[in-house]
């Protein structure tokens, strides 16, 4: 039996409309980046993949998600994770163009891990059953 590939476990916080590319493709790949995105932000971990997606996807009230993937880290380890604020906010990024190549990379399923609704209150956080 050939040994398992070492992989990175990522996250990405997304809205409704990615969710839906995202479920499209059976939930294995990342939609293509739109002209005004030159870069994907995959995050290193959790906690700020919650923040965005409770910050920042649930404006105007809409629903934020939360996904979790591995990626191979023979992929990962030609890019630099970059600190964007704490320690907590570390994140890739990969170019649009090579959405692609890192989408082949994924190892399993694409899955999301919480939903982050607006509330009078503030964003809630509610746990996706798988």
């Amino acid at each position: 039996m050939a040994p398992a590939t070492p992989t990175t476990m990522l996250y990405r916080p997304v809205g409704q409309a990615e969710l839906d590319l995202i479920a499209a493709s059976g939930f294995r790949r990342f939609p293509p980046r739109l002209p005004e995105q030159p870069i994907f932000y995959p995050v290193c971990n959790e906690e700020y993949a919650v923040q965005i997606a409770a910050r920042w996807n649930t404006a105007d009230g809409n629903v934020g998600y939360v996904t979790r993937f591995a990626v191979r880290s023979d992929f990962l380890a030609k890019y630099d994770v970059h600190i964007v604020g704490s320690r907590v906010h570390a994140e890739y990024w990969i170019p649009a163009e090579e959405l692609e190549a890192f989408n082949d990379a994924i190892v399993g399923a694409i899955e999301v891990i919480s939903e982050h609704r607006a509330e009078a209150h503030g964003p809630k956080k509610e746990t996706v059953e798988q």
